[in-house]
């Protein structure tokens, strides 16, 4: 997948194929079974346990409601919730080096997510995933019914976009900076070389103007081209 750069340099992301896919998916699929069999487990022993004190007759009706549901619901919504919190990833996804991300590269808010997985009953269709698979085979970004609707793509995880991905929320709370400038200022910072003079000055000069609406466009014009770097690198954390 390629992703126009805001810096002008074109970003490849390696799309993840079936394969990668399937082999995520069973891993997960094998973690929420075992969550939901553990869940059904402790609460049967639970209410055997009371019945063999003779304080738990009638539990059938009350297991259902405090085992059975509950268990459906952690195999149902093992998907979308870790995906939440682990910003596109769940323990398969991770395991098999690859990430959900949107067509342009971020991560993917809670409509998407939400969106992606109901269509799983779609793609599950009709055994074995057959229908996701099979588009997954035919589309050129190996996308399955779920991406299409909700505008995601699986990748491929590099150790470089992992680890800017990784800080990038601490750099958040610790800049104060809008996630879309913080990203920026980050890609301008690490292709600084690999651009020419005159295009990553006007870039800088356009970012700080950015972040500082008080600096006149006379005052960005005096500064040479180590002063806008140097400018640059102040606004990031020393950590950064």
């Amino acid at each position: 997948m390629h992703i126009a750069g805001l810096t002008g340099v074109e970003l490849t992301l390696p799309i993840a194929g079936p394969g990668t896919r399937s082999y995520a998916f069973i891993i997960d699929w094998h973690i929420r079974v075992l969550l939901a069999l553990a869940w059904l487990a402790v609460v049967w022993l639970l209410f055997a346990g009371m019945d063999l004190l003779g304080v738990g007759r009638g539990w059938r009706s009350p297991f259902a409601v405090l085992g059975v549901w509950p268990a459906v619901l952690i195999y149902m919504l093992y998907h979308p919730l870790l995906e939440l919190l682990m910003h596109g990833r769940t323990p398969g996804k991770r395991t098999a080096g690859v990430r959900l991300v949107t067509r342009s590269g971020g991560v993917p808010g809670t409509a998407a997510i939400l969106t992606r997985n109901i269509f799983r009953l779609l793609d599950s269709m009709p055994f074995l995933y057959l229908v996701g698979l099979s588009s997954c085979m035919i589309s050129a970004q190996r996308l399955r019914i779920g991406d299409m609707a909700a505008g995601t793509v699986l990748v491929l995880e590099t150790a470089a976009s992992a680890h800017n991905l990784a800080r990038l929320p601490a750099l958040l709370a610790q800049t104060g900076l809008d996630p879309g400038v913080l990203d920026l200022l980050n890609e301008l910072l690490e292709r600084w070389r690999s651009l020419s003079v005159e295009h990553r000055d006007a870039l800088a000069r356009t970012l700080l103007a950015r972040v500082n609406p008080a600096l006149s466009a006379a005052a960005l014009s005096a500064l040479g081209d180590a002063d806008l770097y140097q400018r640059l690198r102040s606004l990031l954390p020393a950590a950064a």
